[in-house]
């Protein structure tokens, strides 16, 4: 969190497997490496001015031996480039492995509800 609020995109990246395979909300749908994963993360940085207000939600987290997994509901403000207010709210859920001592994300999906009559992304996810 602290690495992603502060646009940190070596510190965050540290915690990607090579392999890690995406699916996230923005182009390209479907990612199969941290490299790839990582030019998602640096146009979201570049388009945001200043930090990433991110608040984590209802996490969840369940770890057996080498294998873990988490998922939770993550509020994100910023102020854009071109000096709109982004206010959304995305599912997060993450799939981890521990390698050499260390726990790496292999897998992240990433939504964002929608309004199933419009087909719309709600922009509140009331808790």
């Amino acid at each position: 969190m602290q690495a992603l609020r502060a646009k940190d995109i070596e510190a965050l990246m540290a915690h990607y497997a090579v392999a890690t395979v995406v699916f996230d909300i923005r182009p390209p749908l479907r990612i199969e490496s941290a490299g790839a994963y990582r030019k998602n993360f640096e146009a979201w940085f570049a388009s945001v001015d200043g930090p990433i207000d991110y608040e984590v939600h209802e996490l969840l987290v369940t770890v057996r031996d080498d294998v873990a997994f988490c998922h939770s509901l993550c509020h994100v403000r910023s102020k854009r480039t071109n000096g709109e207010k982004s206010d959304y709210w995305v599912r997060v859920t993450s799939g981890l492995r521990k390698m050499s001592d260390r726990w790496m994300i292999t897998h992240e999906h990433i939504s964002m509800p929608i309004d199933l009559r419009t087909m719309q992304a709600q922009p509140e996810f009331p808790l």
